[in-house]
């Protein structure tokens, strides 16, 4: 089987679109077309359900779904490997990570990486880090720079980079924010803004308050940190934020004797060896990390 065509088969069932698998694969929408048409006359099967702007695996699709991810990372290790031979930081690095990290701890990183690495092709899929962590799982990434998951699937390892002190917060203008002294139980009363409690930050609020014996008065729910700041900001509720987020428009709540904290960190495979990129670039994050890795 074409490798191509394995490529777009499986850009089209993670993204459920022959579109957003183009720009994905850096196509245009017909090549893709083409590409997946092919496999089918190869396979004498249909591999998707075409309903509408809807795309859906077939029974075929969804046998063949778990040995096209196997073949390409099968010979994406065989390159790897072969490559590595000359000892050489070329090829590509694929890195899964979150927006807020992203956004708030890569850009030094990055910027050291790519400036001693050129040959290097960085590649990196913006996620929550609940997929990231899946991502790894399955080997679709070297590693993974996220939120770390309370507990680890077993063929997981993860390294605390960064501790990320969370605050309760409101925007300036909140009728809560010139409060002095704030009870669980009146905020529990108040709507809240929180990250989607199915991620690994909701969770941890929740059962923050679970274990006090209040129920959440949820307002709304994103999984984007920047969106609950801004909807934070202009007064629609408050919301728990890690502290390196918090500017002149958010107040934070005075809540005495609690502390909320998640750790940030890189997950990789336990039973995948990392090459040259993937090793160097674990080396540039753990001397950018606020933590003491061990020698």
């Amino acid at each position: 089987m074409d490798t191509d065509g394995l490529k777009a088969f499986l850009a089209v069932a993670e993204h459920h679109s022959f579109s957003v698998a183009a720009q994905h694969l850096f196509i245009t929408q017909p090549a893709v077309s083409k590409r997946i048409a092919a496999l089918e006359q190869e396979l004498n099967h249909i591999l998707f359900d075409r309903l509408g702007r809807d795309v859906a695996l077939t029974e075929a699709g969804q046998a063949l779904l778990p040995r096209a991810q196997a073949i390409l990372n099968s010979m994406h290790e065989a390159q790897r490997t072969i490559r590595e031979f000359s000892g050489e930081i070329v090829g590509t690095l694929r890195v899964a990570t979150s927006h807020h990290i992203g956004l708030h701890h890569l850009p030094p990183i990055l910027r050291e990486f790519a400036a001693n690495h050129k040959q290097v092709n960085l590649q990196f899929d913006f996620l929550d880090s609940e997929q990231a962590h899946e991502k790894v799982l399955r080997g679709d990434c070297d590693l993974a720079v996220v939120t770390l998951a309370p507990t680890l699937e077993e063929n997981l390892e993860a390294s605390v980079l960064w501790p990320d002190p969370l605050c309760f917060i409101v925007g300036a203008n909140h009728p809560l924010a010139t409060s002095k002294n704030i009870s669980l139980e009146e905020l529990s009363q108040t709507p809240a803004i929180l990250p989607d409690l199915n991620t690994y930050t909701g969770r941890l609020v929740k059962h923050f308050f679970d274990t006090q014996g209040l129920a959440l008065n949820l307002n709304m729910a994103t999984n984007y940190l920047e969106t609950i700041k801004m909807m934070v900001t202009v007064g629609l509720g408050w919301s728990v934020l890690p502290k390196t987020m918090v500017d002149s428009s958010l107040k934070i709540l005075p809540i005495k004797n609690i502390q909320l904290e998640r750790q940030l960190g890189v997950v990789i495979h336990k039973k995948r060896t990392l090459g040259n990129a993937a090793r160097a670039f674990f080396e540039v994050l753990s001397a950018n990390s606020q933590i003491k890795q061990p020698n």
